[in-house]
């Protein structure tokens, strides 16, 4: 095996006060286009049902066959995300990817991403926090940045979760939801020290395990449940607990963090939000009195992609001109852990 490439050398890292910018952003999206007219062939199931139920009427997945996976639309994000910032990959201190598909159980799927983007000798490693991995992910390498110990980060949210589905009638109330995508930043230093994250929050209620989990084998589940080896593989979810914890964890969680920065709704330019239900992203936009331009909403066309979710729409709020440097931007999350968290930016 050949010796590892010499660690590029690194800009001086900004001594006292620092800000933290995000300096570009990209996405990385599979070939494939499953609506819900395909959908209706596959299962019982119709346009109309699933459309008044989640807001969905296309999600993008994988085409295995293609050599797609979380790999391979992760990389592209990141590459994407470095050349809206221009900064060259050998300049990256750190690459985290936000996954709950990871490629193997080893190696992190973040080293593969960091050599195929050729950041050299970079730190990487992976964070599985569900849907709720990219917030959790941006907060820490915000802080990472914040402290003095790196400069620039890469941050990543990536799953293919029709990996895990059941596209059959049995598996219609998890199949109709999810997407695959992948979405990234790249987080440095600045030196302005207003820059950076106003406030935040991450949760987890561990006892909620059982409403949303994969099972691999018969240990995987929950206590007085029967295991089914047909479920083997496939993402088991309590739609109507995780229904009912997101309409009441996402306003909380809203308020918790404006709280925590001393500032009311209409402070907030923008309110970027994981796409898991438009019925639940209407709720919160109605109970804040938002406009309906300052909570973003692409879940009709992509649905649920987990980690992609935020970062995703990000990056079409940045292409559109939407969210961009002065604005104060809010990201919320929730999913399975379960998981719930925030981090309000002053970008």
């Amino acid at each position: 095996m050949s010796a590892p490439t010499p660690a590029t050398a690194r800009i001086e890292l900004p001594r006292g006060r620092v800000g933290v910018r995000i300096a570009g952003s990209g996405i990385g999206l599979p070939s494939r286009t499953l609506t819900n007219a395909d959908l209706e062939k596959m299962m019982d199931t119709s346009d109309e049902w699933i459309v008044q139920r989640t807001g969905i009427r296309t999600r993008r997945v994988v085409n295995r066959e293609a050599g797609e996976c979380t790999l391979s639309m992760a990389t592209p994000a990141l590459r994407g995300a470095l050349a809206d910032a221009k900064i060259d990959a050998t300049e990256l201190d750190l690459v985290l990817c936000a996954t709950m598909c990871p490629e193997m159980a080893c190696p992190p799927t973040a080293c593969r991403i960091a050599a195929e983007v050729g950041a050299g000798r970079a730190g990487a490693m992976d964070i599985s926090a569900a849907c709720c991995g990219f917030v959790f992910a941006l907060n820490m390498a915000h802080d990472l940045i914040k402290g003095g110990a790196y400069r620039t980060i890469g941050v990543i949210g990536a799953d293919t979760l029709s990996n895990w589905m059941d596209y059959s009638t049995e598996g219609r109330g998890t199949a109709i939801i999810f997407g695959d995508a992948a979405g990234a930043v790249v987080l440095t230093a600045c030196d302005d020290p207003s820059r950076g994250i106003l406030a935040q929050s991450m949760h987890a209620d561990g006892a909620g395990w059982k409403d949303i989990f994969t099972p691999t084998s018969r240990h995987h589940f929950p206590a007085g449940v029967d295991p089914d080896p047909r479920k083997f593989g496939h993402l088991q979810m309590n739609g109507a607990t995780v229904f009912k914890f997101a309409v009441g964890t996402f306003p909380n969680l809203i308020q918790e963090t404006l709280d925590k920065a001393g500032l009311t709704p209409e402070q907030v330019d923008m309110f970027v939000c994981h796409q898991s239900n438009a019925r639940i992203l209407h709720a919160a936009r109605e109970r804040f009195g938002l406009p309906e331009d300052k909570l973003y909403v692409n879940i009709d066309r992509y649905g649920n992609t987990v980690a992609a979710s935020v970062p995703l729409c990000l990056h079409e709020l940045r292409a559109a001109g939407r969210v961009r440097d002065g604005q104060k931007v809010m990201f919320v999350a929730f999913g399975g852990g379960l998981t719930w968290g925030s981090s309000l930016w002053q970008l």
